[in-house]
């Protein structure tokens, strides 16, 4: 746990800004475990017991308003929703009583005793309250069971069609470490000292123990209703939270990114009376926009009334503003010490050279074969005699016409409010036997399915799946990466046998080998990149930027000889050298942005027009993150601006996460396939929608981008489904599987 001078001391938050202690009143017996309760002015707990009290935040005296009427210990009270008039309930072994508030002040002020209406007796030890909407009907929870569910938290969905389906379950203690893990990493606190560890504050030498700390109390927490909440950090579809009242602290829960984004530690702060809680009641207070905290000791008798500033709790923790801002779509022109202007500069220098050449070839006349004056029976220079038909010479014309026709379908709009794609279409195997899809990619015009196998292949399929596919073979491994040209005059492929090939997409002929002596280590992904300007490439701790020539001039003499080359522009390397497990770049449009995750569970952020690191997402996935997916959008479709900078993450057992590369946070984690042992693939869809995933149940899932569960679960698939992809011309969605078979859905 962190010193709690970083914590809040990082942003400028003050201690006194954050929590103060309003009230603290003492019981003979303990309320730990007791369901204690708040409403907007008004804190309930059991005095002594058998007493109820009621205090009100507003009332200077701060006098107690006691009302008598149990027998045995009270063990949970609740108030009612409505505020006029205002009632709470109280329980205990004998009776359940119902009180009003306001009559009960009435006839303390008139020197009466207050009366309350029994509602229920004998039901045993009540453990739980709670009044309907319109306070006319009490839920009570008795029996003789106790079921005690330690620091996890179970998210469920109640929208339409959803029928109760859980969302998430979430750790908490994890997600704490998670929180604490990465506000270490980036800078905004020490690292903890032993002393200040909770495990071994109280102990001696050779004893260990675990500390948990129970969750006490759920209750909602807006963001939204306070005024420039958190420094700006929190986008306004990130601000439904959650007040997590615990035994050890307070913490502000994402619902969104199911993400920490504040915690409250009671032991940090030496104004406050209660360090371990026993009993919890949280209560937002809309005027003020401050939330009201009673505290139950856990092992005494005191009784505290807290008041929390929720804006500068979380202001206090949020990462601070960076120094630059961060755009995938280029916002600035490219530097003289860029490498990309480097790749650049030196094309521009050589392409008078190249034209030159090329005119020199040019003036060459064309020639007959045969360069004697006069040819007998050639017939080259006259014409025939006899005409045995008359060809059709329109056929040309016609296929022009088909074309143009053609042409014209593909360029039709992607339907931006589409339907999702979930008619199940043509099935195909990749080949005959069992073999894996590593990966899978769509051509720019969507007319191209390309895919890479575990057999050392890779195929390009029509886009609707019909045909023979043609094959490209030389690999010695698994074809881990495939990339289209932006042009799409080029396929690209890696292998695990560390070589890097680029061939013609029309004649499946080798354009580009890169050889296994380039590479210290096998290539983790490649593609190409800055609108096929470079080939971006990722072999051990570092990924290369490559400035490549493709010689299409054909001899047939020295066909052996490749005239293809290559060149090394620039190399950069992960903070703390650990392997890249995944990189991606735009290649539709400029950017200088590269994202490449590591073994070390981080995101890391490069601008190569800067040439530098620029950013680290420390704890981005409780696992090393096996893909990184843009939203690239598509040249059918067109988003804002700002939504291609939204990126998504996926790795083995912690599901999706959306980002937003302008302010490095998770903005929604997407958790409902499993996905526990093996990397199954993602995808963006061209109108940035919706998510694609695979899973380990045979099923691809699909999400949309403002809801954490998801919205559709396809059927049909015989394996786990290890890749998907979305065609950028049409709402159709490809996936693939590890036995080897090929599945498209298309929309209703």
């Amino acid at each position: 746990m962190e010193n709690p001078q970083d914590i809040f001391s990082s942003n400028g938050g003050c201690l006194s800004d954050i929590v103060i202690e309003k009230y603290l009143v003492e019981s003979k017996e303990s309320v730990s475990h007791v369901q204690l309760a708040c409403s907007m002015q008004d804190c309930a707990f059991p005095l002594d017991g058998t007493e109820l009290c009621i205090w009100n935040t507003k009332d200077p005296s701060r006098q107690l308003l006691i009302l008598r009427g149990h027998h045995q210990p009270i063990t949970a009270m609740a108030f009612g929703n409505k505020v006029n008039p205002l009632l709470i309930c109280s329980a205990s072994l004998d009776y359940v009583i119902m009180w009003n508030l306001d009559e009960c002040r009435e006839k303390v002020l008139q020197g009466l005793v207050p009366r309350g209406t029994v509602m229920g007796s004998l039901l045993g030890k009540v453990l739980c309250l709670q009044l309907s909407l319109d306070d006319r009907v009490v839920a009570v929870c008795a029996g003789n069971k106790i079921f005690m569910l330690d620091i996890e938290l179970w998210i469920f969905s109640l929208m339409d069609g959803h029928h109760y389906r859980r969302v998430a379950r979430v750790d908490l203690r994890k997600k704490t470490e998670t929180f604490s893990t990465r506000r270490v990493k980036s800078g905004l606190c020490s690292q903890p000292e032993e002393s200040q560890l909770p495990s071994t504050s109280a102990l001696g030498k050779g004893e260990q123990v675990e500390v948990t700390f129970p969750v006490l109390r759920l209750a909602p927490c807006d963001l939204s209703l306070i005024p420039n909440s958190a420094c700006g950090c929190l986008s306004s579809e990130n601000t439904r939270c959650v007040w997590i009242g615990s035994s050890v602290g307070l913490f502000v829960f994402n619902l969104a990114n199911l993400e920490v984004e504040a915690a409250l530690y009671y032991k940090d702060f030496q104004s406050l009376s209660i360090l371990l809680a026993g009993s919890c009641a949280l209560r937002n207070r809309t005027a003020d926009q401050k939330v009201l905290c009673l505290l139950a000791s856990l092992f005494g008798g005191k009784i505290a009334v807290l008041e929390i500033n929720p804006a500068a709790l979380v202001t206090a923790q949020q990462c601070p503003s960076m120094g630059q801002s961060l755009s995938v779509p280029a916002s600035s022109c490219v530097l003289p010490t860029s490498p990309l202007y480097l790749g650049i500069a030196k094309e521009k220098s050589t392409k008078a050279a190249s034209e030159q050449r090329c005119a020199a070839r040019n003036v060459m006349k064309d020639q007959r074969l045969v360069f004697h004056s006069k040819v007998r029976s050639s017939g080259y220079a006259s014409a025939p005699h006899v005409t045995m038909f008359s060809p059709k010479t329109n056929i040309k014309s016609e296929s022009k016409g088909s074309s143009r026709s053609r042409s014209s379908c593909a360029r039709e709009a992607y339907p931006v409010e589409c339907a999702v794609p979930t008619k199940p279409g043509p099935q195909v195997a990749a080949a005959p036997t069992c073999t894996r899809v590593c990966c899978i990619q769509y051509s720019g015009d969507g007319q191209w399915l390309a895919c890479g196998l575990a057999n050392h292949l890779s195929l390009v399929f029509d886009a609707s799946l019909t045909g023979t596919p043609a094959v490209f073979s030389g690999h010695d491994g698994a074809v881990n990466a495939v990339c289209w040209s932006q042009d799409r005059r080029w396929l690209l492929s890696a292998a695990r046998d560390g070589t890097l090939r680029v061939w013609s997409a029309r004649g499946a002929e080798l354009a580009l080998l890169l050889g296994k002596d380039m590479f210290s280590k096998p290539i983790q992904s490649a593609q190409f990149y800055y609108i096929d300007a470079f080939i971006l490439l990722s072999s051990g701790p570092e990924f290369q930027l490559l400035r490549y020539h493709i010689d299409t001039c054909k001899d047939e003499i020295k066909r052996y000889k490749q005239k293809s080359k290559s060149k090394l522009i620039c190399r950069l390397s992960t903070t703390g050298a650990v392997d890249m497990t995944s990189l991606s770049a735009v290649n539709d449009f400029y950017s200088h942005i590269v994202l490449a995750a590591g073994r070390n569970r981080t995101v890391e952020v490069f601008d190569l027009n800067a040439g530098c690191s620029a950013a680290v997402i420390a704890e981005a996935h409780s696992r090393p993150v096996h893909q990184i997916c843009q939203n690239k959008g598509s040249s059918f479709t067109t988003q804002q601006p700002q939504a291609y900078n939204l990126f998504l993450t996926t790795a083995v057992g912690d599901g999706m996460r959306l980002w937003d590369l302008r302010t490095l946070r998770c903005e929604r984690h997407f958790e409902g396939h499993p996905t526990r042992g093996y990397p199954c693939g993602i995808a963006f869809s061209p109108c940035g929608r919706f998510a694609a995933c695979g899973a380990e149940d045979r099923h691809a899932y699909v999400y949309e981008m403002g809801s954490s569960t998801f919205s559709h679960r396809l059927a049909g698939h015989t394996d786990t489904v290890t890749g998907v992809a979305f065609n950028p011309s049409a709402p159709q969605l490809a996936t693939a599987t590890l036995d080897g078979k090929l599945q498209l859905f298309l929309a209703e």
